[in-house]
Order: structure tokens, then C-alpha cells, then sequence
């Protein structure tokens, strides 16, 4: 059920006995508050952004003199507006307009229609405005229950509230001079300046229209009854300041305390001492020995709230501070300023987050800005102070294993610096998980779009072959132009993104490793993603160059067939994709598996060239797999 908001507006000037409400505006902040000497008070206003909305917009024609207001929406001038301040107030709130004619065979007026209020929230008022006829004929109306005698005047009290005063809801008579107006009930003592009379306007609004909180210690709202032929305004609230309280009830802290101390001809205590309250006063007698035994306790009071505060300050701080200290230790921070620092170009290009600037980067780590979550942890979007969108890496808990893989990763990063190579930002260890910063890539993963393909972003056969060898390229300055070679060890479609313009970038670090020149390949734990793990690096645990080579070479056929390098889906003898692809070159079947959009769009020798390379690379022996270097510039003859 639509609840609605009313209010009426009085047909006497608002009469200001206290001097504190003077001050007081009644205006919506940083609005005009009057036209001339009529004030406008909120929710009408002078523009449509001081008004609560179109209805209540007013004009002030500031080239009349005096200025005049205008109701935009009717057309009606406003002749003076009241606002009831204060609950105990007798006068209610309206506003007066220059009373509406009607009339018909009147040389100087002929047929003026009146007013029509209907869909507005506007109406006239059924116990302040009574009806006046003039005629040389009869005129009768269901409003007007006299009969007027030829040629004269009369009036009438209303029966109901009106929404239109028009020709068509009073019959005038057809012969002579015939006119009704609406007046206020004392019209005879509101005459205007130019002779004009006033007509009393209620109004009221449905509750959707005006946002209300509940009732407080200074303002309320009640609810009244209100008759009305339109159903959305079948009831209305009014809100008054509460006693002690004084202004405009429908602003935001709109009601102010009225200090009765400070009008000395009405002192409430006499010659007792008087203390104001919030929306009272107190009168209370001096007591010598009060004055010094409350400033003692006052004081006491507060050095003991004060030193209670700065206490629990300066403990919290301090805690804080130890427990970041403890995550940073935790997290590998020694041993990170222990591999980072002691190195050239260090840490002076890696910035150094704090957990407040990451918490307000991805809003707290919100679930709606997770884009991506792999074995080491999961990663948001965010955007920093600067207006930099980035990808934040929330590591997994920390056991001694993970944060050897953490602080590695950041390590490795510091070093890179290539076009085709995820950028690290910064990391922050002082959260109870590690972070790390990079560069935030927008376009997702080939994974994403070899697999979770449609036809409508298929990926086309020059962008594949375009990414194979930008990420060779990746690979290649990762094995032999970097400071200390570099082996990936977790190659795979998955950890190959897209930034805006489709260019290929390496990511996930993790649990890469860096090898000493004078070393050919790393003993280790076998990791890495079952379909891309290198089968000899599987049976030796010896981590070679080639081992990456034989994880991109499971990339390469998954750009060449888009299927998934393991599918359960598949036959037995088909479900990895490296031995079904060999089998196929083998038994010379590889059109057979080629992915059929890409056989119409690419030449069938640069597909065998790409076939033949990837052959290559999957070679189960490691020497007889090509350098990443001889893989790039065989993909550059392609393209």
C-alpha cells in the first residue's frame, strides 16, 4: 500500500517571534531562500534542484515589482508560503495562490476556465476556502448549496476537496454575466496590493517520493486520514519540530534546539539560574562547593579517559606492529632482503606495498574481484591511488615450502624485464598471507579461449601462430639472455595471457628456478601440470632448457587441434594429447586432428611446418628437442 507524505500551507505570513529562528533557514543548503519578500521554504524551491522534485518547483520573475513566484507546474502565483515551526504552533502548513475565476458572457474575462490540479499532488482546501458566485442568472453546483437571486453575489463553504475549478464542474448560467471564484474563508481582510484575493493549497506526496527516517528526539511525523478521488493520495503524514525544538521539519537536520535562556524578558527561572537543555531547560541554584567539585571530577574524568585512550592506542599500535613484523619474518622477508638486496637492481624497482593500500585496491579482497586462482594462490583485480589497474596474487597459507616458492617468485620477477613476461609491481609481506603486485592483463588466458571457445571469438590462425611465437620469445630470453638463465617449469596454456591488443605475456613464477651458467640442468622434486611434465624430467627429476621446450611443444599442438593437452572424453589411446598427437605424425594423420576452422583459413605446408616443429619439441629424448631460440625464429618464417 503507498503510504503518502502531506502537508498544507496557511494563508498568513509566517509571523517570526523568536530572534533564534531568524537565523534559521527553512531552504534546501546552498539554495535561494526567498523571491523578493516571500520566503520559499523546503520542499518547494527556486529551481528544480532545490525542489524535492518538478511539482514543487518554483520561479521568481525577479523584473516585477515586487518580485512575484510562480508554481511551475500549474502556472499559479504563489502570493505567500507558511511553515508550521514547531509542534505546539497553532497555525498548519499551506501556501495561497491568486484565486482561480470562472467565467462566461463577461466582457472582461470571457469564459476563463480556472485551474485543473488533477494528477498533481495539489488541491484546494475543503475547510479554509469557501466559493463566491456573481451572477445576473442562476448558477448552481453540488459545491454550492445556495440558489443566487438575479444579480447578485453570493457565498457558499465547500462540501468536499476539489481538484479542478473549472467551467465544467460549476454550471453557470447561460443568460448575462455569470462568475464563481474560490477564497479563503477571512477573504474579506486578504486583500492584496492589486486588489487580488488568495485561495488556500494543500498538497501531498506519496512516501516514495520523499525519503523520511523515523521520528527522533527533535522532529514528528504523524499520520492523518486525508479523502481524496485519487487512490496514491489517500493518506498523509506531517511533520512538525518537536517543543524546544524550531525550523523546517523536512530538512535534514532541519529542527534546531531553541535556547530559552537567552531571551532575558522571558527568562523561564526568574532569577534562578538557567540551563539550557536539548529541547528543554533547567533551572538550577548556585552552589559554591558544586562548581570546583565537578570541575575536579571533570577533570579527573578525563586525563582518566584520555590516558585510557592513549593507552589502548599505544598498546594496539604496538601489537599491530609486532604482528606484522612476525608475518614479515614469517612470509620470508629476511630472505628475500637476503637473495634481493645483494644483488645488482634489486629491490629499488620493486615497491613495497602495504596491507592498507591493497585492502582499499580490491576492496578488501572482495569474491567479485577474483579473475583468476591457480596452485599458488588466487589472484584480484584492483586499482591503486594512482589509477593503475593491477592483478593481486594472494598466496596460499604459508608452510617453509610455499614461502621458498613466494619469495623465489619475486626473485625471479625482479630480474625480468621483457615485453612478452608479466610485470611485477611490488608484494607485501606483512599480512598473514604473502601478496604480490603486477601489471593486470585484461584478456584472459589462451586456455580460455582455445576451450571455452564459441564461433564468435574464434581464435584465428595468424593470432596463434603470433602468440607461439611471442611466448618462444619469452622463453627463449628466459633461458639465455637473462642475467642467470631461467627455467620456467610450469609451462602451459593457462599461464599464457592476453593484455588489450592480444600480445602474449608469460606469467606464474612459482616454481621456476634460476640456474647458475656453469650448470646444464636442476635436480629436483618433479612439479608441474600433468599433460605438459616432460617425461624424461618425470623419470630423472633432472629440470633441463628442454624440459620447457617439451611443455611448449604440448602448447603448440593445443593452438594447432584446440583440444585439451588431458580429456577423460577421449578414447584410452587418445586421452593425452601429446602421444595421440605423435601417433597421428607418425601414421601421417595430422590433418586429421588439425582444428577443422583452422584448416580453413591456413595453408596446409605452414600447418605441417607448425606440426613438424611441435613434433619436434615432444621428442621423449631432451637432446634431440630444438633450442626455444631455433623454436622462435622457425614461427617467425611462418608469419
Amino acid at each position: 500500500m503507498v503510504a503518502t507524505f502531506a502537508l498544507c500551507l496557511s494563508i498568513l505570513l509566517l509571523l517570526i517571534t523568536n530572534p533564534a529562528l531568524a537565523a534559521i533557514s527553512t531552504a534546501k543548503p546552498g539554495c535561494k531562500e526567498t523571491c523578493g519578500n516571500t520566503k520559499v521554504p523546503y520542499p518547494f524551491g527556486i529551481g528544480l534542484h532545490c525542489s524535492l522534485n518538478s511539482w514543487f518547483e518554483v520561479s521568481c520573475n525577479e523584473t516585477s515589482t515586487p518580485p512575484t513566484v510562480l508554481l511551475k507546474t500549474t502556472q499559479m502565483e504563489v502570493l505567500n508560503f507558511s511553515l508550521r515551526s514547531s509542534g505546539y504552533d497553532s497555525d498548519l502548513e499551506f501556501h495561497r495562490v491568486k484565486s482561480p475565476l470562472v467565467s462566461m458572457n463577461c466582457s472582461r474575462t470571457e469564459a476563463s476556465l480556472g485551474v485543473d490540479l488533477t494528477g498533481s499532488p495539489f488541491f484546494f482546501s475543503e475547510f479554509r476556502n469557501r466559493i463566491v458566485a456573481c451572477t445576473s442568472g442562476t448558477i448552481f453546483d453540488g459545491n454550492i448549496t445556495n440558489t443566487c437571486s438575479q444579480g447578485t453575489c453570493c457565498e457558499t463553504v465547500m462540501t468536499s476537496v476539489l481538484k479542478t475549478f473549472d467551467a465544467r464542474s460549476l454550471r453557470l448560467g447561460s443568460d448575462g454575466c455569470n462568475s464563481a471564484y474560490l477564497v479563503e474563508q477571512n477573504w474579506r481582510d486578504s486583500y492584496t496590493a492589486d486588489g487580488s484575493v488568495g485561495a488556500v493549497i494543500d498538497w501531498a506526496i506519496p512516501d516514495e517520493a520523499f525519503e523520511l527516517s523515523k521520528s527522533g528526539k527533535e522532529y514528528s511525523c504523524k499520520q492523518y486520514g486525508l479523502i481524496l478521488d485519487e487512490p496514491h493520495l489517500d493518506k498523509s503524514i506531517r511533520c512538525y519540530c518537536n517543543h524546544g525544538y524550531q525550523g523546517n521539519a523536512y530538512l535534514l537536520n532541519g529542527c534546531q534546539d531553541i535556547d530559552e535562556c537567552l531571551d532575558e524578558t522571558k527568562n523561564p527561572c526568574g532569577e534562578v539560574k538557567c540551563i539550557n537543555r536539548p529541547g528543554s531547560y533547567q533551572c538550577e541554584r548556585r552552589k559554591t562547593w558544586v562548581i570546583p567539585l565537578g570541575m575536579g571530577l571533570g577533570f579527573g574524568s578525563l586525563c582518566l579517559v584520555m590516558g585510557g585512550w592513549w593507552l589502548y592506542k599505544f598498546v594496539k599500535k604496538r601489537r599491530e606492529i609486532k604482528l606484522k613484523k612476525k608475518f614479515f619474518k614469517r612470509n620470508g622477508g629476511l630472505l628475500l632482503q637476503q637473495q634481493m638486496f645483494a644483488k645488482d637492481g634489486g629491490l629499488e624497482n620493486t615497491k613495497i606495498f602495504t596491507s592498507k593500500e591493497l585492502d582499499k585496491a580490491t576492496d578488501n579482497f572482495n569474491k567479485n574481484r577474483v579473475v583468476g586462482q591457480g596452485g599458488q594462490g588466487t589472484v584480484y583485480k584492483g586499482m591503486l591511488t594512482d589509477g593503475r589497474i593491477v592483478a593481486v596474487k594472494k598466496s596460499k597459507g604459508m608452510v617453509a615450502e610455499n614461502v621458498e616458492e613466494f619469495i623465489n617468485e619475486v626473485t625471479i620477477l625482479s630480474q625480468i624485464n621483457h615485453r612478452h613476461v608479466v610485470k611485477l609491481l611490488g608484494c607485501c609481506l606483512e599480512t598473514q598471507v604473502p601478496l604480490l603486485v603486477y601489471e593486470f592483463v585484461s584478456n584472459g588466458t589462451i586456455f580460455q579461449y582455445l576451450h571455452d571457445q564459441s564461433d564468435e571469438f574464434f581464435m584465428s590462425w595468424g593470432t596463434r601462430i603470433r602468440i607461439a611465437k611471442e611466448t618462444s620469445e619469452a622463453l627463449s630470453y628466459l633461458h639465455s639472455s637473462a642475467s642467470i638463465p631461467i627455467y620456467h617449469r610450469d609451462i602451459k596454456s593457462t599461464n599464457i595471457l592476453l593484455d588489450e591488443k592480444f600480445k602474449a605475456k608469460v606469467s606464474d613464477f612459482g616454481i621456476s628456478r634460476l640456474i647458475p651458467i656453469d650448470q646444464t640442468h636442476l635436480t629436483t622434486n618433479v612439479q608441474g601440470t600433468f599433460g605438459y611434465l616432460d617425461p624424461e624430467y618425470f623419470q630423472s627429476s633432472q629440470f633441463t632448457e628442454k624440459s620447457d621446450v617439451y611443455s611448449f611443444g604440448v602448447v603448440l599442438v593445443e593452438l594447432l587441434t584446440g583440444e585439451k593437452p588431458v580429456s577423460f572424453e577421449r578414447d584410452e589411446n587418445r586421452r593425452s594429447l601429446a602421444s595421440y598427437f605423435i601417433n597421428s605424425v607418425e601414421e601421417n594423420r595430422v590433418f586429421d586432428i588439425v582444428d577443422s576452422r583452422v584448416m580453413k583459413q591456413a595453408k596446409r605446408e605452414e600447418v605441417m611446418m607448425v606440426a613438424k616443429l611441435a613434433y619436434q619439441c615432444l621428442s621423449l629424448s631432451g637432446k634431440m628437442r630444438p633450442m626455444m631460440k631455433e623454436v622462435s625464429i622457425q614461427l617467425g618464417h611462418i608469419l
